[in-house]
């Protein structure tokens, strides 16, 4: 199968439990570790969640169980989301993994205290596991402790052990606050895990804490502090048997891969709880300003839009800093984590020097076109500051025609020749309505027939499957309207219809090149929404033009700039009154 691009695929995190079997001092959800919702199934959940969203067009790519604390299940019930996350994968291998995505096992995020109840299952189904430690561990059981205030260590590493005959991955992450600073007992306890346990430390994962939900007793490190443990770690493990893991997965969270270091997080990552609420992820859980929506409640597509638009206003929330415009990685760190940007009501990422360094010693150029990366940035984040961050041209630059010319796929986007309009016998030429000379508005009567004319050869340019491309009618209103977080005044849009070519094909013609399709009953439909005094307009292209040129604004800034309206080509014309008799009558405007 190749690639898809009629799905939108995504990261899912579900939570089957809240409840917890310890009282971590410092947990992000506090109080909120217990099971309110014993009487739901949790595998009912999320099947029906993963059923809906591909209903909706949307492939979960990776499923993992995350918490509270998942080992907390009942044994058939953790056994039931596991069998059903493998089969999952199994059942949707081949779309997943042509798509780009990687088909692991199932995966769960643990505290390692209950692990041994579930050895069976972990075992049958391969399960990888990412454990949960305090390091250095002298300090692991003044934070880490039962609810009933019991130290945790010593069966968390009994626990451990019994994975040694398992083939699964088993990793541990631990999160650094200034309590934690004892970088060369850290160093030690990395050896220490390497050489008496089963865990792969080169696997491992550092996390910088930040000040959120620690009750006062933790503190966060600073900025210089986190390039001091990364260099300590370098000097302590470079030319050893841990060298790969430094320079890899230690520091991946910090890394352009991870979710942090994307423009919009809320297009792809999505945290499911057992009573169906959606969150941003593990950070936004139970959180207002993170909470998308319920899978039981709303349609994905509320969800999706929720998303979207939740992590686009906390980026609004902060101006964006003048040190990150002038920073040559913005290209990769897209100013971090919008969750902490919350907390810290900043638009910078809390590891920022961390993330410069790590950049230059994993081989990441500065980036040569800064001025554009930063305008398609905040293009889509800051869209409200976009007019101050429109790129310089440079000399070699000369238009919205040369990027034409030299981008051989735009063509038929502004193609004079592809569409004509036929208005009561009389044709008019339809033309990219930003690259005409002259403004030209038809008048119509409500009794006007119009057809339009359609080269058969444009479903197929720049249509990797023309069966599947379409032609892409649009109506606006003369009237304007603002739209959107940035408030831009537009046209306001009346209608969107598109007609397929298995359709196309049946319809008669008259000409032998060019569709000829029947838009007068179409249009009728919406005269009573169109505007009275000024010209309206009919757009026309296909659906994958349409896609093509957005693809383009989104990679070339010069092309944003010049083709930031809609580019395809129309007509404009205004709606006489049904006694009216003036067919086809037009005027130029400048």
């Amino acid at each position: 199968m190749t690639q898809d691009t009629n799905y939108r695929f995504i990261h899912l995190l579900y939570v089957p439990t809240i409840a917890c079997n310890m009282q971590c001092k410092y947990c992000y959800l506090e109080d909120n570790t217990k099971d309110e919702w014993q009487e739901k199934n949790p595998l009912e959940t999320l099947q029906y969640a993963v059923e809906k969203f591909q209903k909706g067009k949307v492939i979960p790519f990776n499923i993992s169980l995350h918490g509270g604390e998942v080992t907390t299940l009942k044994k058939e019930e953790f056994e039931d989301l596991i069998a059903y996350i493998a089969n999952y994968y199994e059942k949707n291998r081949m779309v997943i993994e042509s798509n780009g995505f990687q088909v692991g096992h199932p995966h769960i995020k643990t505290n390692l205290y209950d692990l041994k109840r579930h050895l069976d299952t972990i075992k049958k189904y391969e399960v990888s596991i990412s454990g949960s430690l305090d390091l250095p561990l002298k300090i692991h059981d003044t934070y880490r402790v039962t609810k009933g205030n019991e130290k945790t260590l010593k069966k968390i590493l009994e626990n451990i052990e019994l994975l040694r005959e398992l083939p699964n991955k088993k990793k541990v992450s631990a999160t650094i606050f200034k309590e934690h600073f004892d970088l060369k007992q850290i160093a030690e306890d990395i050896r220490f895990l390497e050489k008496e346990t089963p865990l792969d430390m080169n696997d491992f994962n550092f996390m910088i804490g930040f000040d959120y939900n620690s009750n006062g007793l933790l503190h966060p490190i600073t900025e210089e502090e986190q390039v001091e443990l990364y260099e300590y770690m370098k000097k302590e493990f470079t030319g050893t048997s841990l060298e790969e893991g430094l320079k890899n997965a230690w520091f991946a969270e910090f890394g352009p891969g991870y979710c942090t270091n994307c423009d919009n997080c809320g297009e792809k990552f999505f945290l499911l709880e057992k009573n169906g609420d959606i969150y941003s992820c593990v950070r936004g859980q139970k959180n207002k300003d993170f909470f998308y929506g319920n899978i039981y409640k709303n349609t994905v597509e509320e969800i999706l839009e929720e998303a979207k638009r939740k992590i686009e206003k906390q980026s609004l929330l902060h101006p964006l800093k003048e040190e990150c415009t002038t920073c040559k990685y913005l290209y990769l760190c897209k100013t971090g984590c919008p969750f902490v940007k919350n907390v810290y009501h900043t638009s910078k990422s809390y590891t920022c020097k961390l993330q410069q360094a790590l950049y230059k010693d994993w081989g990441y150029l500065p980036d040569e076109n800064n001025e554009e990366s930063i305008y398609q940035y905040v293009k889509k984040m800051h869209p409200e500051e976009i007019e101050n961050y429109y790129p310089t041209r440079n000399q070699e630059y000369k238009g919205l025609r040369e990027l034409i010319e030299e981008d051989k796929r735009l063509k038929y986007i502004y193609d004079k020749e592809s569409f004509y309009l036929e208005i009561d016998g009389e044709t008019y030429p339809m033309e990219s309505q930003i690259l005409k000379r002259v403004r030209k508005v038809i008048y119509l009567t409500r009794e006007s027939k119009m057809i339009l004319h359609a080269k058969k050869q444009i479903l197929k340019e720049e249509s990797p499957y023309p069966n599947n491309n379409s032609l892409y009618i649009m109506l606006l209103s003369g009237d304007m309207i603002k739209y959107g977080e940035e408030a831009r005044t537009k046209q306001a849009h009346i209608m969107t219809h598109q007609i397929y070519k298995e359709a196309l094909d049946k319809m008669t013609t008259t000409e032998e090149d060019f569709y000829q399709v029947d838009l007068t009953n179409l249009l009728k439909n919406y005269y009573p929404y169109l505007s009275k005094e000024n010209p309206n307009n009919l757009l026309v292209t296909t659906s994958d033009l349409r896609s093509y040129h957005y693809e383009k604004q989104k990679k070339n800034a010069y092309y944003h700039i010049d083709a930031i309206n809609l580019p395809f080509q129309n007509i404009e014309f205004i709606l006489l009154g049904g006694e009216e008799n003036v067919k086809g009558q037009s005027r130029n405007l400048k």
